[in-house]
């Protein structure tokens, strides 16, 4: 208590003296008021976010890396590389097959087992569709909207929680109707969503598998959502890379016991079964990462789990 009071009676000592000093020269009282600008407001600074666990985090990315993230094409690359680093196990998974049998018994569609050929194909028509369209989008929207300013402080967890959890909401809400308008209808299921659907047993990287149409209107919501919900910048990067999982493992082909739709209760989240679900009947299970709105409309439906040996 005695350190505390000694600490806070030495911030207004300091802050008195620089009351207190009147210098009569213009050079002199130049230099106050740059030791004022940089000082008093870091001081300010610390005592605000001293609190926030995930200040130093933030501190020693604006320090360090201020330049790569405060680009705006930080999120393409965040999600991109997301997307390729979380499906190469599951690469290495497929090319190996049934000679790793104490995962392979978890394989949900045994008899389709994704090639090489089809896992780059996948992987270069996703490459293509950044390099040919979302980057140029980019580099468009930086002419038209103002460069995004990076806040001082860092969210607080229960912040990052909260808002990414609302914008995971936001984001299965909007594609539920979105997916669930293209299988309605013929024409723009053929035009747009038929891409997506061209194999019937998914796998890792059919998870970027999409037709331009598609990857923009969800590049689109991924980008605007978070700035609708006011999220921090921190919060935006933690959501694009966890839901880039989350998309991943819908994907992966493999009812694995330790996937996120076996770790949240409830049987709140679909996961791999109700994905693979829908390639196999494409009337059902329409929302990407929860079960709700399929369970509302009438529109889920279950993989029934058959025993492992």
């Amino acid at each position: 208590m005695r350190e505390e009071k000694q600490k806070k009676s030495h911030e207004l000592s300091s802050f008195s003296l620089y009351k207190k000093a009147e210098p009569s020269v213009d050079g002199d009282r130049a230099d106050i008021k740059m030791l004022d600008v940089r000082s008093l407001p870091l001081l300010l600074q610390h005592s605000r976010s001293s609190d926030r666990l995930l200040q130093p985090l933030w501190d020693r990315l604006l320090l360090q890396h201020r330049p790569l993230v405060s680009s705006p094409f930080f999120p393409v690359v965040l999600a991109f590389s997301s997307y390729f680093l979380f499906s190469l196990p599951f690469t290495v998974l497929d090319l190996l097959g049934e000679k790793v049998p104490l995962l392979h018994r978890f394989k949900i569609q045994k008899n389709r087992q994704p090639t090489l050929r089809m896992m780059s194909q996948s992987f270069l028509l996703a490459l293509s569709n950044h390099l040919v369209f979302v980057l140029p989008a980019v580099v468009i929207s930086t002419f038209i909207f103002p460069a995004v300013e990076l806040p001082q402080d860092a969210p607080s967890v229960p912040e990052v929680l909260v808002d990414g959890l609302a914008v995971l909401l936001l984001f299965d809400t909007q594609y539920f109707i979105w997916h669930f308008i293209h299988h309605k209808d013929k024409r723009l299921y053929r035009q747009i969503h038929a891409v997506h659907h061209e194999t019937t047993a998914p796998f890792s990287w059919a998870s970027e598998q999409l037709s331009i149409p598609e990857l923009m209107t969800v590049g689109l919501w991924s980008h605007w959502d978070p700035i609708i919900l006011n999220c921090h910048p921190l919060t935006t990067w933690c959501v694009t890379v966890f839901s880039i999982w989350m998309s991943v493992e819908d994907h992966i082909g493999y009812d694995l016991p330790w996937t996120l739709n076996h770790v949240v209760p409830f049987g709140l989240l679909g996961g791999a079964p109700a994905h693979d679900m829908h390639h196999q009947r494409p009337s059902s299970n329409y929302a990407p990462f929860f079960r709700h709105w399929d369970v509302i409309f009438g529109t889920s439906a279950h993989y029934e789990k058959k025993e492992h040996h």
